[in-house]
């Protein structure tokens, strides 16, 4: 399971080739990337029009830098047999939202942008649910009364849910697991950061949470083995130094917290 890469231009992508190079190796059955692989910051409501944040972002940067990484990962793959599925997260909705609020754009932006059904992905809607092996994926999941994601712990989520999910959306990693009296296990997981820049909006504070991969092994019937995959461990294994390093060496003036 890869979690929220959110590739925009000028962002650093060397992981993408480590995770392609991984998953060419361990040839996993399945490849769930779980959203938000597009950042798209073009079209967020955060940021005003004219504000800083918005100060030269384009839509076909956006789409051309995601396209660049959805390539770059997939190319070692081709030919594998490796099942993949990509579960769209808030960021991709952008697109069909700005539609919403002004048709003119419709034809001229839209999902027929992302490469990544040409590139052999099964592309799933935003906030639909996948499931794979007893497992239930998608970006979130979410209060059906509301719409809005489920919050508070990973306990109460699996509680709410009341069936093995995994999810992505949020900069962090939880899991949990449980018996139901029947002896049916269940597990839940979050796990939303696989990226190697830090966030503004996040601040000093916010950007000291733990990133990578998630491998689960032995899936079956919604229960399966924990494996965590850490971008530095990837980093090691392939640049042959530790991730704080190589990223003061080639990017010393981007930033980046280490969370390991």
């Amino acid at each position: 399971m890869v979690p929220d890469t959110q590739i925009r231009k000028g962002v650093p992508t060397d992981h993408i080739g480590w995770i392609g190079e991984y998953i060419r190796e361990k040839r996993p059955d399945v490849v769930v990337q779980i959203g938000d692989w597009w950042d798209m910051p073009s079209l967020s409501m955060h940021d005003p029009i004219g504000s800083l944040a918005m100060e030269g972002a384009r839509y076909e940067d956006d789409i051309e830098a995601g396209n660049a990484a959805m390539l770059a990962l997939s190319t070692p793959l081709k030919g594998l047999g490796i099942e993949l599925h990509l579960t769209l997260g808030n960021h991709e909705e952008r697109i069909l939202r700005a539609v919403n609020r002004d048709p003119r754009y419709a034809g001229t932006i839209g999902m027929h942008h992302l490469n990544a059904a040409r590139l052999g992905w099964t592309v799933h809607e935003f906030r639909e649910i996948v499931n794979i092996d007893g497992v239930w994926y998608s970006h979130f999941f979410y209060n059906p009364l509301t719409g809005r994601p489920w919050g508070g712990t990973i306990d109460n989520r699996l509680n709410k849910i009341g069936h093995s999910f995994t999810a992505g959306h949020e900069q962090t990693m939880r899991y949990t697991s449980r018996y139901l009296a029947n002896g049916q296990e269940q597990h839940g997981l979050v796990a939303g950061a696989c990226y190697l820049h830090d966030e503004s909006y996040k601040g000093p504070q916010g950007n000291h949470h733990w990133r990578g991969l998630i491998v689960k092994h032995e899936v079956r019937n919604g229960v399966y083995d924990l494996m965590r995959v850490s971008l530095d461990f990837l980093c090691r294994r392939y640049e042959r130094v530790g991730l704080a390093e190589f990223m003061a060496k080639k990017y010393p003036k981007h930033g980046y917290s280490l969370a390991s």
